[in-house]
C-alpha cells in the first residue's frame, strides 16, 4: 500500500482485490525506528469501511508491518482497526515474546521482522510462536530501494530452520521485489512476497499478480 495512491488508498486497496490478491501489506512508520511516516490504525479503519461501501469482492487480509520503536504499545488498536496479522521488529528493545502473545490474544496472526543487518539467529528463538518471519531485503523506511542479493542467504538458512523443526510459518520477503527478485526468493524457500512499487507501476496488474503467484 505504500506504493499505492496516498490520495485515493480504498482505490489502490480495490485495484488488489481485483487482480484476485488477498493480502494487502500494509508499511506502518513512525519516523524514529525508521526515517519515514506513513499510516496509523485509523487508515486501516477507513480501508475496511471502504470494503463494506463497495463490497466487490472477499475483503482483504491486511498483513500489518509495524516498523515502530515500540510497537506493543499499538497493537491493540491495529487489531480493533482491522488487521489480520501484525509483524513486529526484533530490532527494537522491548518483550517480544509478550508483544506476539498479545497479538494472538487480539484475535490476529503474529510475525517477527528483521531488518537486512540483523542476523537470522536473532528470531530463532521465536520461531516456534510466529505465524510469519519477514525477511526486509532493503533497509526500511522507503519505497522503490533496490533489492539486496546477499539477503538470499538469510531466507535459505531460515527455510532450512523451518524444515528441519516441522514448522509451518510463512517466509515473507519486502523490499525492491520484482518478478525476477521474486523468482529468486521462491528458490531461496520465501513463500510470501510484498511488491509495492513493481506492482502498482507495472503495464498490467492483474499479469504481474498472476505471474508472483504461479512462482
Amino acid at each position: 500500500m505504500l506504493a499505492g495512491d496516498h490520495a485515493d488508498l480504498a482505490a489502490s486497496a480495490a485495484r488488489v482485490a481485483q487482480c484476485d490478491l488477498r493480502w494487502l501489506h500494509l508499511d506502518i512508520m513512525d519516523g524514529h525506528f525508521v526515517p519515514n511516516l506513513s499510516f496509523g490504525p485509523e487508515t486501516l479503519a477507513a480501508l475496511r469501511r471502504a470494503e463494506k461501501a463497495a463490497p466487490a469482492a472477499p475483503p482483504l487480509f491486511f498483513d500489518t508491518h509495524l516498523m515502530l520503536s515500540e510497537p506493543q504499545r499499538y497493537l491493540g488498536a491495529f487489531a480493533e482497526a482491522g488487521a489480520n496479522l501484525i509483524s513486529i521488529h526484533i530490532e527494537p528493545d522491548y518483550d517480544h515474546a509478550a508483544a506476539l502473545a498479545r497479538i494472538r490474544a487480539l484475535g490476529c496472526q503474529c510475525g517477527i521482522a528483521l531488518n537486512p543487518d540483523t542476523p537470522a539467529e536473532a528470531v530463532r528463538h521465536l520461531l516456534d510462536r510466529v505465524d510469519l518471519v519477514l525477511v526486509m531485503t532493503v533497509q526500511p523506511g522507503f519505497g522503490g530501494q533496490a533489492f539486496r542479493p546477499e539477503m538470499l542467504a538469510k531466507l535459505r538458512t531460515l527455510d532450512q530452520w523451518r524444515r528441519d523443526n516441522g514448522q509451518q510459518w510463512r517466509l515473507e520477503v519486502d523490499g525492491g521485489i520484482d518478478l525476477a527478485h521474486a523468482a529468486e526468493c521462491r528458490a531461496a524457500g520465501a513463500d510470501t512476497f510484498v511488491a509495492g512499487t513493481a506492482f502498482f507501476k507495472a503495464p498490467d496488474l492483474r499479469t504481474f499478480a498472476q505471474t508472483v503467484a504461479q512462482l
